[in-house]
């Protein structure tokens, strides 16, 4: 994802949703226009459908009646300042700017993307989080919302400069094919080195595959090691013993 400052950005193999096709499309379409079919999109405000992109992406003024809470009430919550509560909070870039938003696969991207944006099962997003936390040991902080995924995947990540994690809202389900097995997972630019780096290490790659509900099963020498440090004995008063740290990969692996 590349978040547009000038038309002259646009490749000229991208795609625009009225120009090419004659229509206007929902944000989470031409993402997935991209990740499905492989094509370039980038959309400006008057290909855009959906309003809440509009709004998060700063290609519009959010009306005073999103704003009061309208967009939420009466049938996403239970009062309107509930539903004022939400647009107060709801990720978005200054007005102006930004004009549009462009997607392309990062194997074929023409341009330098703002955010990779990966569409993952929960083993998936297990190994990448494991992968961004390899260099400096710190969790995810996020923001997890029902609605709005393509601007919950996209503006807190470029504010924050962080990974995010964001949930396939309705429209992404209903409207581009999200699957009922899919999260995703944003990565900033300048994060992307840092996660394939963090990847490729020996103790971020391991997620079991199959699993045992063996009481009592042996740990990874650290796991074992602070277990002893805290006085942790098995039910029969015996020392815990851990796995060497060559053999922690097999430790994952059900016997």
């Amino acid at each position: 994802m590349k978040m547009l400052k000038d038309p002259q950005e646009i490749p000229p193999e991208a795609k625009q949703p009225k120009r090419d096709f004659g229509v206007c499309m929902a944000a989470c379409q031409c993402f997935s226009l991209s990740r499905r079919f492989g094509e370039t999109v980038a959309q400006l405000f008057e290909d855009m459908w959906c309003p809440e992109p509009l709004i998060g992406f700063g290609l519009a003024d959010p009306p005073q009646f999103f704003l009061d809470g309208h967009n939420r009430y009466p049938d996403g919550v239970k009062t309107l300042q509930a539903g004022a509560n939400w647009a107060r909070d709801f990720p978005r870039f200054p007005v102006g700017k930004y004009i549009g938003i462009m997607s392309a696969p990062l194997t074929t991207a023409s341009f330098e993307p703002d955010v990779a944006v990966i569409y993952c099962d929960s083993a998936q997003l297990l190994k990448l989080l494991l992968g961004i936390a390899y260099e400096d040991g710190r969790d995810l902080t996020t923001v997890l919302g029902g609605h709005a995924a393509c601007v919950y995947a996209i503006v807190p990540t470029m504010e924050k400069g962080q990974c995010q994690v964001a949930i396939p809202c309705r429209g992404d389900r209903g409207r581009a094919g999200a699957q009922d097995d899919e999260l995703i997972f944003s990565v900033p630019q300048a994060q992307i080195g840092q996660l394939a780096h963090g990847l490729q290490q020996s103790g971020t790659g391991s997620i079991p595959t199959r699993f045992s509900m063996k009481p009592e099963y042996r740990l990874s020498e650290s796991y074992a090691e602070m277990a002893r440090l805290m006085g942790m004995k098995n039910a029969n008063g015996t020392d815990i013993r851990g796995y060497p740290s060559s053999e922690r990969r097999l430790a994952l692996e059900y016997k």
